[in-house]
C-alpha cells in the first residue's frame, strides 16, 4: 500500500509543523569511559582474587588484558582491520535486513487488510463469545496499536538496555558482561562488543540519562524515516560510532573500556536537529532556557569536539561525535542512499514467489 504524493507531502508537514511547535526538554546523553577505578572494573578484581584457582588467562575481563595490568594503551593493528571490516558489514546487513523487514510487514498489513474484509463478520461476534486469552491478546493488542510509532520502536531498545542492565547487577555474569558488553580495541574479542556495548550501562543514572533523550527524540525521527529505516540506522550508528571510539584511541594510543548507547542515540538526536532546526529545546530542569535544535546540536558537538581534543576521559566524546557526525550525514544523503533499496526490494519480491510455486 503506497501513499500518494500529495499524502507524503501533507504527512510530512504535519511531522515537521509538530516539531517545530514543540519544546522538548532535554538532557545529554553519554557514554563512559570505563577507568581502573570504575566499580565494575573493582568488582571484577574483587571476583578474581577471590578464586585463587584461577588461572591467568581467566583474569582477563575483557578478553585481552588482565585487571591489574590496565596500563597498556597500544592498539593492535589487527583490532583497527577486523573493527573497520565489521562496521562496514554491519551496516549493510542492517539496511538489507530491514529492506526485508519492510516488504514483509508491507505484505503482512496487505493479507491482514484482506483477512479483515473476507472474515470481518467472524471478528465482530460478540465479546461473550470470546475465550479469556483471546480477550487478553486483544486487550494488548489494542493498546500496543494505540501507542505512538515512536514509543513501538522504543519500547524493544529500551528492555534491551533493561535487560543488559540488570545483568551487570549479577555477579558471576561480571566477566562475561566486561568481554562482550564494553567495547575496548586492545581486547582480543573487538566486533561483537562493538554492537552489544551500545545497549550496555551500568549506572542508573546512566541508562536513565539515555533512554530519557531517545525517547524525547525517537518519534520525530520515526515519523520521518519509517520504523524499518530507523531500526537500521540507529543499529549502525551505534557500531559506527563504537567505530569512532576506537580509531580515537588507536590514533592516541589511549586504549579503555567503554560503554553506552549515546552513540547511536547522538545519530537521532542530531538527525532530528539537522531535519528540523527551528526546534525548540529546553534543558530538563532550566525549562525557562530554550535555543534551536539547530544551535543545539552545534554547542554539543563543539564540546565533544573540544573533548577529542583535549583528552578528556571521563565521556566518550569520540563516539559521540562519531553518532553526531552519522546522524548530520544521515538527513543529508539519507533519502537518496535509502532510495537504492528497490534493487533489493525487487530482488527479494522474485526469489520469494520463486520458492512459493
Amino acid at each position: 500500500m503506497l501513499m500518494s504524493r500529495a499524502l507524503c507531502r501533507s504527512w510530512l508537514s504535519q511531522v515537521a509543523h509538530r516539531c517545530h511547535h514543540a519544546k522538548a526538554p532535554l538532557i545529554l546523553p553519554y557514554r563512559h569511559t570505563i577507568t581502573s577505578g570504575h566499580p565494575a572494573t573493582r568488582s571484577c578484581r574483587r571476583t578474581f582474587h577471590g578464586n585463587r584457582k584461577q588461572s591467568t588467562r581467566d583474569l582477563k575481563p575483557m578478553g585481552g588484558e588482565p585487571a591489574a595490568a590496565e596500563q597498556n594503551t597500544s592498539v593492535p593493528l589487527n583490532n583497527v582491520i577486523k573493527a573497520v571490516a565489521f562496521t562496514g558489514a554491519f551496516t549493510v546487513g542492517c539496511f538489507a535486513g530491514a529492506t526485508i523487514l519492510e516488504y514483509e510487514n508491507t505484505r503482512s498489513a496487505i493479507l491482514a487488510k484482506a483477512r479483515q474484509a473476507r472474515f470481518g463478520w467472524w471478528q465482530s461476534r460478540s465479546v461473550a463469545d470470546r475465550n479469556y486469552w483471546t480477550q487478553l491478546k486483544q486487550d494488548i493488542q489494542r493498546h500496543w496499536d494505540a501507542l505512538t510509532p515512536g514509543d513501538k520502536m522504543f519500547a524493544p531498545i529500551f528492555l534491551c538496555n533493561a535487560l543488559a542492565f540488570a545483568l551487570w547487577r549479577v555477579p558471576s555474569l561480571r566477566t562475561t558482561m566486561m568481554t562482550y558488553f564494553t567495547s575496548n580495541p586492545a581486547a582480543r574479542v573487538v566486533c561483537w562488543p562493538m554492537f552489544l556495548s551500545t545497549f550496555s550501562h551500568y549506572s542508573a543514572m546512566h541508562i536513565f540519562a539515555n533512554m530519557y533523550v531517545l525517547h524525547s527524540f525517537a518519534n520525530a525521527a520515526v515519523l520521518s524515516l519509517g520504523k524499518e529505516q530507523f531500526l537500521a540506522v540507529y543499529l549502525s550508528a551505534g557500531v559506527f560510532s563504537s567505530l569512532m571510539s576506537m580509531l580515537y584511541k588507536a590514533g592516541t594510543s589511549s586504549a579503555g573500556m567503554s560503554l553506552g548507547a549515546s552513540g547511536a542515540i547522538m545519530t537521532v538526536l542530531a538527525y532530528v536537529c539537522a531535519q528540523y532546526p527551528d526546534t525548540q529545546l529546553s534543558i530538563l530542569f532550566l525549562p525557562a532556557l530554550t535555543f534551536s535544535a539547530g544551535a543545539g546540536i552545534k554547542v554539543i558537538m563543539g564540546i565533544d569536539f573540544a573533548g577529542c581534543v583535549l583528552g578528556w576521559k571521563f565521556f566518550d566524546h569520540a563516539a559521540h561525535l562519531g553518532g553526531a557526525m552519522f546522524g548530520i550525514f544521515w538527513a543529508t544523503y539519507g533519502a537518496q542512499i535509502w532510495a537504492k533499496r528497490i534493487g533489493l526490494l525487487n530482488y527479494y519480491h522474485d526469489l520469494r514467489r520463486t520458492k512459493q510455486k
